[in-house]
Parts: structure tokens; C-alpha cells; sequence
């Protein structure tokens, strides 16, 4: 069985932490955390508090190298193991699972994506190669996403950054995904009615308190049978699902801005993207720009000073 295993280490073990886990660093921007790592079946992820989770069937082992587990008031001190928050044998459950792409990315919009996968399903979708995202091509990632969307109810919601650029300032990056994921889920749970999900997991990219304090300013709010976890895909093929779908749109929709642009377009954040929305900014100013990527970015003001040497 998965277990959680929690401990409260120095900073200095934090960095030490970092280095010994380089290799096995997820490119994943996870809220008030130092870094987050997956070592065999272990995810491990390290808080800017000190505290550092880690999940997996070898959690207790891997924690045991870094620290003793955090012990709860009034737990016996000879518990030795914090157990997986999700019900016995959640991987085989029907569940309704949720995850985003592109909140990271310059260019290119927010994803969101959830789906339901009934207990009967989970067997056929994994036989189909259904898995974490990150473990794919993006060609497999867009053909196995054009298969479950024929298999499963889902909901999409694309935001793109037009759009993204008029709610940012109001929203927050986490309070966007928040109210996302709370509006896929509702969508789809009134899709799938009578039925309903056993569990809907999220793949957490928030302390859980801190989605629950932004998703009380929503309308619709989905708050039965909410279970939190990061790696979701690891604990069910819901979450795997929902994870190719948005990375699948995703994609599609950086392909679309490149053939707008007549340039190519990149994902995440890093310095190509800086030069190709300096030639954006070159061809059509600010305005065209916004259309294409979340401008509260640094990237903006650094391809406004190479735009200005062009």
C-alpha cells in the first residue's frame, strides 16, 4: 500500500536534499516548495517550512535517510507509519480525476482537464498505455488523448491567454487552477448524473487548506469525496487521463499559435521563448503579444529589451 511519510528538516538539509536529488527532479511548479523529486516510487517534495513529504510503497524507507517522520499530537510514538489518506484500493475505484498543463509556459493557454473513469474502464485504459504524461511523446500524448476522449466522459477548459491576461489580474496563478479545476469537475459531475464518482482526485498543486480558501469564492462548489495528492497519476489512471487530454490541447493549441505567428512556438519559460516574443512584439506591438502569452511574466520585459535592439 502507498504510505505518507512527513518530516521536518533544516534548510541546510533541504539543499543537501537538492543535490542529492538533481537527477530526479520533477519539472513541476508546485506552491511554497524548494523542489519536488521521484526516486523509484517514491515523490518527494520539499516545502519552503521545512517539511518534506514523501509518497510511495517506500516512503518510510526513503524518509528514514533524511529524518524521523512528524509525529501527531496524541499518536504513539511507536507509529512509525502515516498511511495513504486515499480509501483501500483507490487505483481500481471508479473516480473522477483532474489535472492542468501550461500554467507554466509563457506561451501558449492553462489546460484543465477532468475526467471519469468507471472501475470497469481502468483495466482497458492502462492496457492502452495510459500513464503520466511526462512518460510519453508528445505525438503518443495527442493520439492516446484522441482514444480516451472516445472511451470517457471529460471536460475541457481552455483558457487562453487573451483571456488568461484579463483574469490574471484579479486571480492569482493558484486561485485560475483553483476555480478551474472546481468548474471542470462541476461540469462534469452534471454530465455523468445520476452516477457518481467513489473519490475525485486532484493532482494537488496547492496545500489542500489553501484550495479550499480560494474555491469558497466560487459559485459551484465541489467539495464531496475531494482528495488531494501530488503524482495523482501514480494512484489512478483518472488522473493519468485527464493529464494526457490537457497536455494533448495543450500542444494543439501551441501548434496553432505558431501557425498564426509563422514562427514556432515554444513551451515553458526559458530563453527561447524571450526571443520569439521579442519578434512577436517587433511584427505587432503589445496587442498581438496578448494574444499569445501571459504577459504578468518576466519573459515580457525581457523581450522588450531585446525587441529594442532589433
Amino acid at each position: 500500500m502507498a504510505q505518507i511519510q512527513v518530516i521536518k528538516v533544516s534548510k541546510e538539509t533541504i539543499k543537501k536534499m537538492q543535490t542529492f536529488y538533481e537527477k530526479n527532479r520533477l519539472n513541476k511548479a508546485v506552491p511554497y516548495t524548494e523542489f519536488v523529486a521521484k526516486t523509484g516510487n517514491t515523490t518527494i517534495t520539499a516545502y519552503t517550512s521545512g517539511k518534506v513529504v514523501f509518497q510511495g510503497p517506500d516512503a518510510e524507507r526513503v524518509a528514514a535517510k533524511w529524518g524521523k517522520p512528524i509525529q501527531k499530537k496524541g499518536s504513539s510514538t511507536s507509529s512509525k507509519k502515516i498511511i495513504d489518506p486515499l480509501p483501500a484500493n483507490f487505483s481500481q475505484l471508479s473516480v473522477l480525476g483532474s489535472d492542468e498543463v501550461g500554467n507554466g509556459s509563457y506561451f501558449g493557454p492553462v489546460t484543465v482537464c477532468a475526467a471519469y473513469v468507471d472501475k470497469t474502464m481502468v483495466t482497458k485504459l492502462k492496457a492502452l498505455g495510459v500513464k503520466d504524461s511526462k512518460e510519453l511523446t508528445d505525438p503518443q500524448i495527442v493520439q492516446l488523448s484522441a482514444v480516451i476522449k472516445e472511451l470517457i466522459p471529460y471536460k475541457l477548459l481552455i483558457v487562453e491567454p487573451e483571456k488568461y491576461n484579463q483574469i490574471q489580474p484579479k486571480y492569482n496563478a493558484v486561485h485560475m487552477k483553483v476555480a478551474l479545476h472546481n468548474q471542470a469537475i462541476h461540469l462534469l459531475l452534471k454530465e455523468i448524473a445520476p452516477t457518481k464518482p467513489e473519490a475525485i482526485l486532484i493532482d494537488q498543486f496547492t496545500p489542500e487548506a489553501n484550495y479550499k480558501k480560494y474555491v469558497h469564492s466560487e459559485q459551484n462548489q465541489v467539495s464531496e469525496k475531494l482528495y488531494f495528492i501530488t503524482k495523482g497519476e501514480q494512484y489512478h489512471v483518472a488522473v493519468a487521463a485527464a493529464s494526457i487530454i490537457s497536455r494533448a490541447a495543450f500542444l494543439e493549441e501551441l501548434d496553432k499559435e505558431s501557425k498564426e505567428l509563422g514562427m514556432k512556438v515554444p513551451s515553458g519559460a526559458g530563453t527561447t521563448s524571450d526571443k520569439i516574443a521579442a519578434k512577436v512584439l517587433v511584427k505587432g506591438g503589445m496587442e498581438l503579444l496578448g494574444k499569445y502569452v501571459k504577459l504578468h511574466f518576466a519573459n515580457t520585459d525581457k523581450a522588450k529589451k531585446i525587441a529594442a535592439k532589433i
